[in-house]
């Protein structure tokens, strides 16, 4: 009844490990959708699948009562918390008892939304730092900043995460890029994070072109990432300068869209899902032509 379609990552992993050629971008779309849904339980509200919860995390889950319970091999809420707020206040006791004995990092007091779509009203919402742990749907923007030069090449921003940040320390990132808070539309959040991030003003990061959203679901040792990217371009002038505000970036460099694509291709310097905004414009811009071995492939595994 809750059976997956695993669009082959499984048969693709031993691809990957046989011939080594295939050891390129195609093997960041694989590092993104590994995962194994044998170890998770669905997570299902009012007949909707939200989620998929560790066997484990599901054990810690069900030892609250009055809050959780089975469902068959789903696990699910009370039939007592019918709304929004009475499932937020329920789930939020939970989730701080869970952080005092030890089985969640503390709180990130971000809010995400939990729903099965960014257009759907939310069934509750939950703190960033909970969601892997119960493997609901997360939605965030990310933005290429590119420079057009006089001879038609392109340049693209890049930013270097700080060495102090809890997650990728010290790789490389898109110019702009953050989770998506509840309550923010989609354009709000972007304008917000360019300010912060790089010191976009919002008259210029209003201008930035939706291109898309891509979406990947990805096994971790906190659980499921299932996250959504919305994608966006934005053209800046030659004298533009990005500059940091909130911590989380320790440097920005300028660099052709030639060598971006080779470091993109030939390892991990770049946070994981990073690589996908990118090779995602590299596809759009005409850098990753039809002619590519993995070009079918990679447009598919862009889109979970």
């Amino acid at each position: 009844m809750y059976s997956e379609d695993n669009l082959s990552w499984h048969s693709m992993a031993i691809i990957c490990k046989l011939e080594p050629t295939l050891m390129n971008y195609i093997e960041h779309v694989y590092k993104c959708n590994r995962h194994d849904l044998m170890a998770f339980r669905p997570f299902i509200l009012e007949n909707i699948k939200l989620g998929n919860i560790r066997h484990e995390f599901v054990n810690k889950l069900l030892a609250f009562k009055d809050v959780f319970k089975e469902m068959g091999t789903a696990i699910t809420l009370s039939k007592n918390l019918k709304s929004f707020s009475t499932r937020n206040h329920a789930i939020s006791e939970v989730v701080n008892e869970l952080i005092l004995q030890g089985h969640l990092p503390k709180l990130r007091n971000e809010f995400y939304p939990v729903t099965t779509s960014f257009y759907k009203p939310p069934f509750f919402q939950l703190d960033r730092a909970a969601v892997p742990y119960f493997g609901v749907r997360a939605f965030g923007v990310h933005l290429n900043g590119f420079t057009k030069n006089s001879n038609g090449s392109l340049d693209l921003w890049i930013a270097r995460r700080a060495k102090d940040r809890l997650f990728c320390p010290g790789m490389l990132d898109n110019i702009v890029g953050g989770g998506q808070p509840i309550g923010l539309g989609i354009m709000e959040n972007l304008i917000k994070e360019c300010t912060e991030e790089a010191s976009i003003t919002k008259d210029l990061s209003t201008t930035a072109i939706p291109v898309g959203a891509i979406s990947y679901m990805m096994e971790t040792e906190a659980g499921l990432r299932l996250d959504t990217l919305f994608c966006f371009d934005l053209k800046l002038s030659d004298d533009f300068v990005p500059k940091n505000r909130d911590g989380e970036i320790s440097n920005f460099y300028r660099w052709p869209i030639q060598r971006v694509a080779q470091i993109v291709n030939d390892g991990f310097e770049f946070k994981f899902n990073c690589n996908l905004v990118l090779i995602d414009f590299l596809i759009r811009h005409g850098f990753i032509t039809p002619d590519h071995p993995h070009y079918t492939k990679l447009i598919k595994g862009l889109r979970f």
